[in-house]
Order: C-alpha cells, then structure tokens, then sequence
C-alpha cells in the first residue's frame, strides 16, 4: 500500500519552517505497513494544489495533506477541496460547539466569524474531530484514492493521525508488515564498513534491503524488508542483523530505538558508580547539551565548564599558563589539562576536554581551521588525540561531539 504525503505552505518552501510534520507520519504510516511513495511540498496557491492532489491520486493509495486549514485568506486548503470534489460545505454542530468551547475555555473571549467558518466542511467529508484546536481534519475519497487534509499545526496534526486517522486505514485497508531494523555503529566510514561485510552483503536474500545512513564520525546500517506474515519477516530480518552484529562488533553500539551511544555511556557510569564532567572550549557546550537531554543524567553527570576563552582555561580552570604558551593553547598537552582539572574541580572520575579552532578563523592558536584536541582523563590516567574534521564549523563541533563520545565510551569499556 502507497501513500503521498503533501504539506502546503509558502513557509515550507521558503525555508521559513522547517516540515517535521512528514517525519512524524512517515513514520507513523510505516508502523502499520504504509509505504511512503513521495512527500510533496506546494505552495498556497489553488491551482499547484489541484495539480499536486491529481498526480498523487494516481500514483498512490492515500493521499495526506497537511496545512491551509486556518481562518485566514491565505489558507486556500478547504476551497481547493470543494473544487477537486466538486462538493458544497455544509456546518457541522460538532465543529461549531468545540470552536465555541476552545474560545469560551483557553482564550476567554468569543470567537470571530472567520473562526466559525471552519465549522464548515465539504459535505462529502467524514469529519475527523479536532479536540484541540479549531480545524477539523477531512477524510473523502475519489477513484479509489482515499485524502485526507489535516492542520498544519504539529500538536493537532498528530492528535488527528493518532485518533482517527491510522485507526481508519487499519480498518479500511489490508496493509503488508514492513519491518526495519538499525545497528548504530562509529569509528569507521561507510566505505570501510563496505569493505567489511562486503561478502556478507553479496548473499543478503533479494527481499531484504541494506541502507547505508551515515552521518557526521557515525553510520546506522538499516535493514528493511516487508511481508504478509510478520513473526517470519521479523524472524529473517533479524537473522540477518546478528551476522551483521558480529562482523562489525569493534564499531557497533547497539539498535536505533533501543540505545544510542550516550545511553551506553550512561548504564556503564552508573554500573561504575562513577560521574563524568566535560570542559569544553570548541564545542561550546555541544558535549553538555547531548548528556543533559537524557533523563536521569543528573546520576552520573556532575557539571561541565565551557573554558572558551584562554583566560578562563587558566584563570578559572586552573591550567598552567606556561603550558599553553609553551604547546599552544590547541594541543594535546594544554586538552589533557583540561581534562585532568575537569575531574578535579567537579570531583569526578570520567572527564572530557575539548579545544580546537572550529573556525571560519583561527585567532589565539596556529592551528589550522578544523583542528581539535580531545582528551579523556579517567582512573587509569589521561589520554588524548588530534583530528582535523574540516572547515566547516557545524560540521567540525558535531565530529568532535561525536568523537569525544566514541574515545569516552571506549575507554569506560574498558573496566
């Protein structure tokens, strides 16, 4: 089974927001066997619109809309629908009672005509009630295609798929399983990786389909295949993965949705009884900010310090001056410095130190643009590295955030 998703709006293309609303059905869909054929963006404008709904009825199964369902002039969903279906509106009570309520309840005040004038919908609609918000999802159908039209607003959007939407087309629609399944791996580049399993990869069943997903210092390895007798899917496709697992067990980490690699630092923290600090200078926080968002980091992760200034690295942080005016403040000696008054000041086991020149310019070191040092200090000592991960400077402070993650996690499996 197909389906097109198509989101509507200028701010879409202008780049204006950013489209979260695909990923979130495109996911959803594949959970209960929907296959995304295209996502479209088009802009508030009739005529893109009717051309965007007629090309998507004759490649796919169903048709999902989100965007230009609000009370303003600009959203031309609902007028665009009546044109397609060649449909009237008519008021829906239901509708009218919950805009009334949302205005009487949230905003204290009541509604404006235009606010009531989304209580009408195409008659032709099985309307999809909204109980958050003003705009009520459309569920119609034509030559066998099935469209549905959802707000734009990502809270309501995803109420409307999780309610009403996905419960409909389980009910309506035979759908195959489609199962993936994702080994997170790092340290290696995907050419490398390819080499590696490269004979393993030769013989994988035609059913089943191997993806490379490699981003900055990491590769996710996903494999995908679909069937109408899912225990036997899950079974051959998970076959398959163990091998995988075990040719690159030096590089893996575990399951996408199972673990990432700061999950893994955290359970082997805590096994330790052990608390990590981070000083960061490049990254400016990058490090911090990917432990703190777990839950319960607080158990294992004491504090950090963003030393970016040499003065701070000296004055506050207590590196000795003569030692970074002797190597520089980019270098291994002045990063294993850092680390080692980490875990001193936070009172800590598990240290990170970053410094680098993250560019687009080089100022207090000599370094090139791109060059971090990162050291790691820990019961057995301390230890460091150089790497040079280019000019850009997004790109360098998520290389060396996902580095500093890979040496940390290697060294604590250590014990």
């Amino acid at each position: 089974m197909l389906a097109e998703i198509i989101t509507i709006g200028d701010e879409i293309l202008i780049g204006q927001i950013t489209d979260t609303n695909s990923v979130f059905i495109a996911k959803e869909l594949n959970k209960i066997g929907v296959q995304v054929y295209q996502i479209t963006s088009v802009q508030d404008q009739g005529q893109h619109i009717l051309n965007a709904l007629e090309d998507a009825k004759n490649r796919v199964d169903i048709v999902l809309l989100t965007g230009g369902l609000g009370p303003t002039k600009d959203d031309i969903t609902k007028k665009t629908f009546l044109e397609y279906f060649q449909d009237t509106l008519i008021e829906n009570p239901v509708v009218l009672q919950n805009i009334k309520d949302i205005f009487s309840k949230y905003l204290q005040k009541a509604p404006l005509p235009s606010n009531l004038e989304q209580a009408m919908v195409p008659s032709k609609a099985i309307v999809l009630q909204n109980p958050i918000g003003t705009a009520p999802g459309m569920w119609l159908e034509k030559d066998n295609t099935v469209f549905v039209s959802m707000p734009g607003v990502p809270i309501e959007m995803r109420k409307l798929i999780t309610d009403h939407v996905l419960p409909r087309i389980k009910t309506q629609f035979d759908r195959p399983f489609i199962y993936h399944k994702t080994l997170l791996t790092y340290g290696k580049g995907e050419s490398e990786i390819q080499e590696i399993i490269a004979p393993w990869e030769d013989q994988l069943p035609t059913d089943i389909k191997l993806a490379y997903l490699p981003s900055l210092g990491r590769v996710r390895l996903r494999l995908s295949s679909s069937s109408s007798n899912e225990q036997t899917l899950k079974n051959d496709v998970d076959a398959q993965m163990s091998v995988l697992n075990e040719l690159l067990s030096d590089i893996s980490i575990g399951y996408e949705d199972q673990t990432s690699i700061q999950d893994q630092i955290s359970v082997k923290l805590q096994k330790q009884h052990c608390f990590l600090s981070v000083v960061e200078s490049c990254t400016g926080g990058a490090i911090a900010g990917e432990i703190t968002i777990l839950q319960g980091a607080s158990s294992y992760y004491k504090g950090g310090m963003i030393a970016y200034a040499t003065q701070i690295k000296t004055d506050v942080l207590g590196v000795d001056a003569a030692l970074i005016e002797k190597h520089s403040v980019v270098s291994l000696p002045v990063a294993e410095a850092m680390a080692v008054k980490s875990n001193i000041v936070f009172d800590t086991q598990y240290a990170i130190a970053t410094t680098g020149v993250a560019g687009p310019k080089t100022t207090e070191s000599s370094a090139r643009v791109g060059t971090v040092c990162i050291a790691i200090a820990s019961p057995r000592g301390v230890f460091s590295e150089e790497f040079n991960f280019g000019n850009s400077r997004e790109r360098v402070i998520k290389k060396a955030t996902n580095k500093a993650f890979e040496m940390l996690l290697k060294e604590i499996s250590k014990n």
